[in-house]
């Protein structure tokens, strides 16, 4: 079984639930959160499935870590958890930045 293949597809189906809620099913700054989530989620999903082809297995892990976190802060706030895990989301976007350099990385070690 490939684990980061089975991840990123369980993390686009995420996303696209997450913003299709966004868009018709809530309001405010939810519809907000889950649709930029979503967004985030579904790059990133691609972004590991791209990274896992050309054997870049680490910024694979760090896209759907950093997703995780991202979207993942801003859906459990629009579901009605605590505004304060909006401080938890710039952490996923740090790891998300950091698979991209280390992609890159690799990209001009190849």
């Amino acid at each position: 079984m490939n684990v980061i293949l089975v991840l990123a597809a369980l993390s686009g189906a995420m996303a696209v639930g997450a913003g299709a809620f966004g868009a018709h099913g809530a309001s405010g700054a939810a519809a907000e959160w889950l649709k930029t989530g979503g967004q985030y989620q579904l790059v990133h999903a691609v972004a590991a499935l791209v990274a896992l082809h050309f054997g870049a297995r680490g910024p694979a892990w760090l896209f759907l870590a950093g997703a995780l976190v991202f979207a993942g802060s801003l859906y459990l706030m629009a579901l009605g958890l605590p505004r304060w895990l909006g401080a938890v989301t710039p952490v996923g976007g740090v790891l998300l930045i950091a698979g991209w350099l280390w992609l890159a990385y690799a990209g001009i070690r190849a």
